[in-house]
């Protein structure tokens, strides 16, 4: 008659131990600061995982992290996240719970001015493409517009991407970058749009079975954000399970600049780490999906209008870098100035005596501005860099 009451008293301390150990330092976890737009995508894996642990361990997470904005995917259970989410001072969810596996915001209402939230590609011709249709905010931070779009893609396949073949996942993945890149090029050609989620692809595969290429392409205008997590060690990757990196941040040419600030961060936020079981226990409780999250510099941008007072002639563009500058005439002195697309100055030069200036231009891939004032005329050329293999293809 005492077995019962062993296995009783047992069952509740392996429990009690088994919170204790999980929970005891996620408090310690951080991430989002005051002058940052903190972005997370977080994959929580059919979500709660493992009951009351799962849901009360990834509160403290969220409140932790204390980030503007979170992209969930993976939620199963919509009115225990709903309850979650009202109890974490500060946050608010907006869900898509009509999908298998629905998609979510969680968003700091201090600093998140949401203006609109909607699905794309959600009617029938788009299903297989996007098993869960991408879902779009539409938010200002700190009077800045910025354009966010979550996304779980289509899981598994063989690595060979099988074009034209409907059923195949990487051909799906491969089809919905596409429609993506589509939808962002023809509705935000100059706004800053993020695309973050479980993507289920590496960004390093080779070019035929690169589900991403016509991102990669275009590098003059979309940027993995976390490009050196994927080409980095294994232990910084989002999916340890299967060792690779599959949750992924890619920005436009828009955030370029901002991207390159020093208070801008991207990282694969290790939760394993603050846990005495480490990934194991994280696995079990929590996720198979660490959180990749960015924080970056928003600075404010202004326009400034193409011109070309002075009759110069800058080439070659595109350039790989190498850039000339035909005056069409000697000037005493002249002042070049290298903007962002939307006037963020970025460096600034003086040359004299010269007709014909040479540079290089060592500024990331993507879109400037180069202003070059001499006496009162000034010109204003847009100038896209690329990197050396892209003009060689």
């Amino acid at each position: 008659m005492k077995k019962p009451k062993l296995k009783a008293s047992l069952l509740l301390f392996f429990t009690i131990i088994s919170n204790t150990i999980f929970t005891q330092s996620l408090g310690d976890i951080s991430f989002g600061t005051d002058s940052t737009f903190d972005v997370v995508t977080w994959n929580i894996e059919w979500f709660p995982k493992n009951g009351t642990t799962t849901v009360d361990s990834v509160a403290k997470i969220i409140s932790s992290l204390d980030v503007d904005l979170m992209g969930l995917q993976e939620i199963l259970d919509t009115n225990l996240c709903r309850q979650m989410i009202n109890n974490i001072p500060g946050y608010e969810l907006f869900m898509d719970d009509n999908w298998f596996g629905g998609l979510a915001y969680v968003y700091k209402t201090s600093s998140v001015n949401v203006q609109s939230i909607y699905k794309i590609y959600d009617t029938s011709p788009y299903w297989s493409t996007f098993p869960r249709s991408p879902l779009v905010m539409e938010l200002t931070y700190q009077g800045e517009k910025i354009i966010v779009i979550n996304n779980h893609f289509k899981c598994c396949g063989d690595g060979i991407l099988d074009m034209g073949n409907t059923s195949d996942e990487e051909f799906r993945r491969f089809q919905a970058s596409n429609l993506l890149k589509q939808y962002i090029d023809d509705n935000f050609p100059t706004k800053r749009v993020m695309i973050i989620g479980d993507l289920n692809d590496l960004i390093n595969d080779v070019s035929p079975n690169n589900v991403y290429q016509a991102f990669l392409d275009d590098n003059a205008n979309y940027l993995f954000a976390d490009e050196s997590i994927a080409l980095g060690p294994s232990a910084f990757w989002s999916f340890p399970n299967w060792p690779s990196h599959l949750d992924h941040i890619l920005v436009t040419n828009e955030l370029f600049s901002d991207l390159q600030s020093v208070e801008t961060i991207v990282q694969t936020i290790r939760v394993d780490n603050f846990l005495i079981g480490g990934f194991s226990m994280y696995d079990y409780y929590i996720s198979d999906h660490r959180p990749v999250g960015m924080k970056i510099k928003i600075n404010p941008l202004t326009e400034i209008e193409e011109t070309n007072e002075n009759n110069i002639s800058i080439f070659p563009n595109p350039t790989d870098g190498h850039l000339s500058i035909d005056l069409s005439r000697t000037c005493s002195e002249t002042n070049i100035k290298i903007f962002d697309l939307f006037g963020k100055e970025l460096k600034s030069m003086k040359f004299y005596g010269n007709k014909l200036i040479d540079f290089q231009f060592e500024e990331p891939p993507g879109i400037y501005l180069i202003m070059v004032e001499n006496g009162t005329q000034k010109s204003v050329v847009k100038v896209i860099k690329s990197n050396s293999q892209t003009l060689r293809n």
